[in-house]
């Protein structure tokens, strides 16, 4: 099918995972055939993510899974940002990771060592926050007592929830306030709408022009203006129509439905 005039006007389409592409584990409704019709019409395509629950290898399966095309190198999460930057700072340092096995297993790949439920938790170097389903007051006091010491604290994204098959979610935004509230100290960010995802997916895909598409005005919305590109929004996630159109500083593009509307004018 052709592409819709606004889409066929970039060379490339950034495109967020949870709210856009899926919801939970179902595909949003056409989204299968709006990312192969971006391929077929021979656009550069990467899936950028705030989401830290599973590690990059994790989300191509997924997608092949759930229907999609994809490789290892158009996919860019959040975890794979913090790896690089506890790598680069805090390699052979200590930890308390509140977090899923994967933001466990990327703190790892940085050369950290995990500290969580021992005696040297409180006296952690660093701290990374980013929600799980697991969270529980006992990290979230080991959290707190390496803050208070002084620990340096890193966390994935500030979206106060996610949405899933029966509603919103709370989030990493909200396990990284009860972090902050707690400890009177402001946790560092690396996911959006920081630009750090959107420039290292710029990056691999290569010069040309770019558009970003998510579900969320303050994260998606603002990554994309972060980071110097357009953004457009769905309203099959996080973000309602009047939120959408309120929006200012950046303004979105287009605002659709879903993917498949925006880019093949499906209805």
């Amino acid at each position: 099918m052709p592409l819709t005039a606004l889409i066929a006007s970039y060379d490339h389409i950034l495109l967020d995972l949870d709210g856009c592409v899926w919801v939970g584990d179902e595909p949003t409704p056409g989204a299968i055939d709006a990312i192969a019709a971006l391929r077929a019409a021979g656009k550069g395509v990467a899936f950028v993510t705030n989401d830290t629950q599973l590690v990059d290898e994790e989300y191509v399966r997924k997608l092949w899974r759930l229907g999609f095309q994809a490789s290892l190198e158009e996919v860019v999460t959040a975890g794979g940002a913090m790896q690089f930057v506890l790598a680069e700072r805090f390699a052979g340092h200590a930890a308390v990771v509140i977090g899923s096995p994967a933001l466990h297993r990327h703190v790892e790949g940085a050369g950290l060592r995990i500290v969580n439920d021992t005696t040297f938790a409180s006296r952690a170097d660093v701290v990374v926050v980013a929600f799980h389903r697991g969270f529980d007051y006992d990290e979230l006091r080991q959290a707190t007592q390496a803050a208070l010491r002084g620990a340096f604290l890193v966390g994935s994204n500030r979206d106060a929830t996610f949405p899933t098959e029966d509603g919103l979610w709370p989030g990493s935004g909200a396990v990284i306030a009860a972090l902050e509230t707690a400890s009177g100290r402001t946790v560092q960010t690396v996911g959006k709408p920081e630009p750090t995802l959107v420039q290292t997916a710029l990056d691999r895909l290569g010069p040309g022009r770019a558009l970003m598409i998510g579900d969320r005005v303050d994260a998606d919305l603002g990554a994309a203006h972060a980071a110097g590109i357009d953004g457009a929004i769905v309203l099959t996630g996080a973000s309602d129509r009047e939120t959408a159109q309120a929006a200012s500083k950046p303004s979105p593009v287009a605002i659709a439905e879903r993917l498949q509307t925006l880019v093949l004018g499906a209805s």
